[in-house]
């Protein structure tokens, strides 16, 4: 178990690796796109295309593998002031709904993000479905930590703590 735990922790650390190379991407992209539109005027069509994609990349996969349960928005005034057994009512609901939602439409959205192979980008001529399979790793991803959530609550293990107001900054 003690391999399956270091393993798991550095595929973590993996993920938020791909993370800040999404964003130091984007934003290297943008400060080339300032440099190169008002200091040497000669706008570049493609950063455009970079930003707008690698945008995408970086918030899915933020939300697919980088952020954790307790940074998920919920209503905190609610939700902070239920007990715990309520609390794992509602992320048993919320979790079956959300695992429904992403299950009915995957196949729809595989379908779509598989035609989108026939598309490319303008400047750069990176296919669409390259693109736009994201989505549906986000999907995935999804499906399978609501299950994890839902299973948990199930077995009457403790949700996502309580939200203190006194330990939140400004």
């Amino acid at each position: 178990m003690p391999t399956a735990i270091a393993a798991l922790n550095w595929l973590s650390r993996r993920t938020k690796d791909v993370l800040v190379l999404l964003l130091a991407t984007m934003f290297v992209t943008f400060i080339l796109q300032i440099v190169f539109r008002y200091l040497i005027n000669e706008p570049l069509g493609w950063s455009e295309e970079v930003i707008v994609g690698v945008w995408l990349w970086t918030v899915l996969w933020g939300a697919a593998f980088v952020l954790r349960e307790s940074e998920e928005i919920r209503f905190d005034i609610i939700y902070s002031n239920i007990s715990e057994r309520s609390r794992r009512v509602f992320t048993v609901i919320t979790g079956i709904v959300l695992i429904a939602v992403y299950g009915i439409s995957l196949p729809a959205a595989y379908s779509y993000v598989a035609f989108m192979k026939v598309e490319r980008s303008a400047y750069l001529h990176i296919r669409m479905d390259v693109l736009y399979s994201i989505y549906v790793i986000f999907a995935v991803a999804s499906i399978v930590r609501y299950a994890y959530l839902v299973w948990h609550a199930l077995r009457g293990d403790a949700t996502a703590p309580q939200t203190n107001p006194s330990e939140l900054s400004d």
